[in-house]
């Protein structure tokens, strides 16, 4: 399996553009796009509850809640179809994840801004895996104090891990894209404590 070191300071990543082989990934974006309980949320941004540019759900193996932007998911059961992706992802993973938080980026007006995956309940240097399915999109990093970026192009099938001090130094985003494209989802397995 192909994969390369994303060699950024104080940061470790990993990624695998081709993770999974493409009809295996058209399989599960179709089944997930289907399948999972997609809302649209509100969050707290700069004061003010607005609708989340995007659709998210949460899955995990316990009832362990997850928050971020003052709202608060609760967890769906894992699927058939999470679990099986959840297995396939710890085979190169340093831990067992419990949660999986999904994203549906609906078209490229649907967008994600800057943030680090820094919350408390993912403990000191948490490990997050990342898969794309769907449209590919560009993926920005950005240094919380150097002036330094870098961008990805997250493929269909791809699989992206973020561990080690990554979330202290570095924030990420997928901005809209101004093209007309279609639908991604992203898949974001983590481990709440």
């Amino acid at each position: 399996m192909d994969s390369e070191i994303i060699d950024l300071p104080e940061a470790e990543l990993l990624y695998f553009p081709h993770f999974f082989f493409e009809t295996k990934a058209d399989a599960y974006f179709e089944k997930l796009l289907s399948d999972i309980e997609w809302r649209q949320e509100k969050i707290r941004l700069f004061g003010k509850e607005v609708l989340q540019p995007r659709l998210t759900a949460l899955y995990a193996n316990n009832n362990k809640t997850y928050t971020y932007s003052g709202l608060t998911l609760q967890p769906e059961n894992f699927s058939e179809e999470l679990l099986q992706i959840k297995t396939a992802v710890e085979k190169v993973c340093t831990v067992n994840f419990s949660t999986c938080l999904l994203n549906l980026y609906r078209s490229g007006q649907d967008s994600m801004g800057w943030h680090a995956d820094d919350e408390k309940e993912l403990g000191v240097n948490p490990e997050i895996a990342s898969v794309s399915f769907g449209v590919e999109r560009i993926f920005h990093f950005k240094h919380k104090t150097e002036n330094q970026k870098h961008k990805l192009i997250l493929k269909h099938g791809s699989l992206l891990i973020m561990r080690g001090s990554t979330q202290h130094f570095w924030k990420h985003q997928l901005p809209k894209s101004r093209k007309d494209i279609g639908s991604r989802i992203n898949l974001t397995f983590r481990k709440i404590i």
